[in-house]
């Protein structure tokens, strides 16, 4: 009896944990906000040609002490707005225009915070065998950009993604022999 119990409880406990024993990966870029909400109500509180650069401080928008701001140049400005010769620059906001004219006087500050947790689920062996691939892929994104001139905000930009909620599937009929050509072609390059 006993001989018989313990294969199909090993089968069992394989087919069932085997979707505990696919990868998730969690990707959490610092800072003060835990919600595209909370990062957006601060933002909101910024008044151009009005907030200071202490007064976003404050709210959480301090590249030196707030992590993974980015302090971007008026040249930076330049190639963010506008890319190519049929941009001119009084095509562009007031706010940028400025920014660019200020030259040395014009900073801003781009931040993206954001929280993305991503995790497979599905059959395990499918999985493992590169046969059919199933990621759930969550959470937010918030964007924006803010360009001061003199330590005083003259244009602010936001966007990003609320609400992240995708799935996708791979699948290939030739589960692990589907990338051989592939490897392959890494294998020769590795050789040369």
């Amino acid at each position: 009896m006993k001989k018989r119990v313990l294969p199909a409880l090993t089968i069992v406990l394989i087919t069932i944990g085997c979707s505990t024993l696919l990868p998730s990966s969690r990707i959490t870029v610092q800072s003060p906000w835990n919600s595209f909400d909370d990062a957006k109500a601060s933002f909101d509180k910024i008044i151009p040609l009005k907030t200071t650069a202490q007064e976003l401080q404050s709210l959480g928008f301090d590249p030196f002490s707030t992590p993974n701001i980015r302090i971007l140049t008026y040249l930076d400005i330049m190639n963010r707005f506008m890319p190519n010769p049929s941009i001119k620059k009084e095509d562009l906001d007031e706010g940028i225009q400025a920014c660019i004219n200020a030259k040395a006087n014009c900073k801003a500050y781009e931040f993206e915070p954001k929280i993305m947790k991503t995790k497979r689920y599905g059959n395990f062996w499918l999985d493992f065998f590169n046969f059919r691939r199933q990621t759930k892929e969550s959470g937010w994104k918030f964007e924006a950009i803010i360009i001061l001139i003199d330590n005083i905000v003259v244009y602010k930009l936001s966007g990003g993604s609320p609400k992240i909620d995708e799935n996708r599937e791979t699948k290939n009929p030739l589960g692990p022999l589907q990338n051989v050509d592939d490897l392959l072609r890494d294998a020769t390059k590795e050789r040369l």
